[in-house]
């Protein structure tokens, strides 16, 4: 790849031109770059909601926990953030793989690719659910005027599971061993079913809050 086709910076970009470069004819950024985006404003959301529990007299007692959190919303985000750039990586290495001549160097270079075309939104999804569980023991401590911002993190984190099986899916077909392929579209399935699960304990734990 020359300079000239190196991707830009996405998360360099205001919310206007992310939009804008998402809507073009182009093939990046696409639903893994925006599932990565989405990923990053869940944490977000979650840490707004953290940040505005820090502190409160009722959650004295809670202080080591809420900076426990702090730390692992904080890593996540920038996880996230570095996803983005890896689905474009990944992207990249499969668009370039698939112009090489028929042959075993394309054979090789495309079972590559498509490995790392499943390790993104593998490792997404993972994160995602690694948000969800915190922000299912952040519920438990919240500053309840933050509640809705909370379990919207949630709701996205959840979205970022049903766009990385998205890609798991499509990508799978490729995969020679038919046995890893029904294993890794297992994996998947069985993971947005957790988060589905995890999103629904985090509503049913504040419904006071949020009826």
């Amino acid at each position: 790849m020359t300079d000239d086709q190196k991707q830009p910076d996405l998360l360099s970009m205001t919310v206007r031109q992310f939009v804008a470069a998402t809507a073009g004819k182009t093939p990046t950024p696409g639903g893994g770059s925006v599932a990565g985006v989405v990923g990053a404003l869940a944490v977000a959301l979650g840490e707004m909601a953290l940040n505005f529990s820090i502190g409160k007299k009722k959650f004295a007692d809670r202080a080591g926990e809420h900076q426990h959190l702090l730390s692992r919303f904080a890593r996540a985000r920038e996880m996230f953030q570095q996803l983005v750039a890896d689905d474009i990586a990944a992207f990249t290495t499969y668009q370039e793989a698939s112009r090489l001549a028929d042959g075993p160097e394309k054979d090789q270079a495309m079972e590559i690719a498509t490995a790392a075309a499943i390790d993104v939104p593998r490792e997404a999804a993972k994160l995602a659910l690694a948000v969800l569980g915190d922000l299912e023991t952040l519920a438990k401590m919240c500053n309840q005027h933050l509640i809705s911002d909370l379990v919207a993190g949630a709701a996205l984190c959840e979205a970022v599971s049903r766009l990385c099986d998205y890609n798991v899916r499509i990508n799978v077909v490729n995969v020679r061993d038919r046995g890893a392929a029904e294993q890794l579209r297992s994996g998947s399935a069985s993971d947005l079913a957790a988060a589905a699960a995890c999103r629904k304990r985090i509503e049913e734990s504040i419904r006071e809050v949020l009826p």
